[in-house]
């Protein structure tokens, strides 16, 4: 597997979806990270914010990859990964329509191949993250920090095949 030089991490959500991208050069190095807020109160106007947003980002940065968090849900709660469903939806969209392969990864496999615990709160991956990264503060809110250990995720991976 070849090492992409910019990888884009997206946190699925629709009310807050996170965003990082990190490129390669030789060490890891932040280019962005921000969230895509959505206050739109339709579903049709909730996807479609996230949708523009995340074009607005893959156009700027031109990624090689996109990084993603798998979809979880509780089996006491389906409606919620219904509803996700709709915010991975458009990514993969955003994705496709600027021919970027996404990889997919297991929220417990992000947190065990970024922090070393796969259990990690969202506390130690921001400050994991912030570690890795050499920023001065942790990502805030939580998403972009989530979006981020996506990116080194896919990256950490990638080098390690």
């Amino acid at each position: 597997m070849t090492i992409p030089r910019r990888i884009l991490g997206v946190d699925p959500g629709l009310h807050i979806t996170g965003y990082g991208v990190i490129e390669l050069n030789p060490g890891v190095k932040l280019c962005e990270a921000g969230i895509i807020r959505v206050t739109e109160k339709s579903m049709a106007e909730r996807v479609l914010a996230i949708h523009s947003g995340l074009i607005e980002v893959i156009e700027q940065f031109r990624p090689e990859v996109l990084a993603v968090e798998q979809l979880y849900a509780h089996y006491k709660h389906p409606r919620t990964a219904i509803l996700m469903g709709h915010a991975r939806g458009v990514i993969f969209l955003a994705a496709a329509q600027h021919k970027l392969p996404v990889v997919s990864y297991n929220a417990t496999r992000i947190k065990k191949i970024v922090t070393g615990s796969g259990r990690a709160s969202k506390d130690q991956v921001q400050r994991t993250i912030q570690r890795e990264l050499g920023l001065a503060t942790a990502p805030e809110p939580p998403d972009v920090a989530d979006a981020l250990a996506a990116a080194l995720c896919h990256f950490y991976t990638a080098r390690d095949v």
